[in-house]
């Protein structure tokens, strides 16, 4: 059984999703999100910190899942959002999880089959996936996917090293 904490950062909210995975079988545990509400951006990072902080001690995960920072148009958004990721990892490492990063196009692929997959594709697959009644908000549906990705990261490595085989085009090979 693994407990798995999936992040969905950013400076003004932060998704979390958390998903257990036993037996080959993936259960929704919770999910939400870290909104900022300090002017200054330093206590916005102290925020994200706390909330992933909380999230953490009220879950307890083994493991810790991230989504990797994209450069869009803008640079200043780009190095906001990795401040924000750097306050959560840190919240990660400050509890002993080991932080597992995924691209957006990674967790696309994961939970939709394409990486070009689209928001609203990813969130009716997160709600299939988990059985959810009702769709989660943007960014906590976001964090399930990451949380999803990892768990089937996992699961394709520990199936690759029990049976001795290798990834070739996406299938596994003996």
């Amino acid at each position: 059984m693994s407990i798995i904490l999936g992040i969905d950062p950013g400076s003004r909210i932060t998704g979390y999703g958390v998903i257990r995975s036993q037996g080959g079988k993936i259960h929704y545990l919770g999910s939400g999100c870290i909104r900022t509400s300090a002017e200054a951006f330093s206590g916005r990072l102290k925020q994200i910190h706390d909330g992933v902080s909380e999230v953490i001690a009220q879950f307890s995960p083994d493991e810790f899942a991230i989504e990797e920072v994209f450069v869009a148009k803008n640079p200043m958004s780009a190095l906001k959002l990795g401040q924000a990721r750097g306050a959560a990892i840190v919240a990660a490492m400050n509890a002993e999880l080991e932080v597992a990063e995924y691209t957006a196009r990674q967790v696309k692929q994961a939970v939709v089959g394409t990486g070009a997959a689209q928001k609203s594709q990813v969130q009716h697959m997160v709600c299939q996936l988990l059985q959810l009644g009702a769709s989660p908000q943007a960014d906590a549906a976001d964090a399930l996917a990451i949380a999803l990705c990892h768990q089937h990261t996992r699961s394709s490595l520990i199936q690759m090293a029990q049976t001795g085989g290798r990834m070739v085009r996406g299938r596994l090979r003996r």
